[in-house]
């Protein structure tokens, strides 16, 4: 079965996830490096704001700085960090499925291109996606996200020893008082 989006949904692109945990903050779309400049190229063009904040970064010893960022994560309009920026929720405009349009779908982050899929072997779909809970699977026609996922993990890919994760300090604000901000050494 052919994964495609469930009609009316945009919520893939509008709530965001505690992720690995509630003192992380939400997290962003995943945005690796030589995406960066792109998308905030296209954010200028538009006349957005956007937010762009590191996500994961390593380190060659246990107590240093980060030395290399391997991803970013673009934020959400909202306060809580939900909301793609470039979700269009204004002009009234839709999707081929109903939802709401992505304002730069054919040049939109490897991370939205491999979606649903989170993991690739063996492959795994993300249970919060509508189509997911509903179909049970798509696996064996997911081509093209199984090649934008590979391309991430390539690029993840690194020899320093020590991995850091950026807590954003974004959440709802009943949750701000467990969520840091700036970088953790995952353990």
């Amino acid at each position: 079965m052919e994964f495609s989006c469930i009609q009316d949904c945009s919520q893939c692109c509008i709530e965001r996830e505690y992720y690995p945990g509630k003192k992380f903050g939400k997290i962003g779309v995943l945005i690796l490096p030589e995406e960066k400049e792109k998308l905030e190229k296209l954010a200028n063009e538009n006349r957005m704001n956007i937010l762009i904040l590191p996500r994961i970064g390593v380190s060659n010893e246990k107590n240093s700085e980060v030395i290399k960022i391997l991803a970013y994560q673009m934020m959400g309009l909202e306060r809580n960090g939900n909301t793609c920026p470039f979700l269009d929720t204004e002009s009234g405009k839709k999707s081929p499925h109903g939802g709401y349009p992505c304002s730069i779908y054919e040049k939109r982050p490897l991370a939205c291109q491999a979606y649903p899929l989170i993991e690739s072997n063996p492959v795994t779909l993300d249970q919060k996606c509508k189509f997911c809970k509903e179909k049970g699977n798509a696996d064996e026609n997911l081509n093209s996200e199984i090649e934008s996922l590979l391309k991430i993990q390539n690029q993840m890919k690194t020899k320093e020893p020590y991995v850091w994760r950026y807590a954003t300090g974004i959440g709802e604000d009943y949750d701000i008082s467990e969520i840091k901000t700036g970088w953790i050494l995952e353990e």
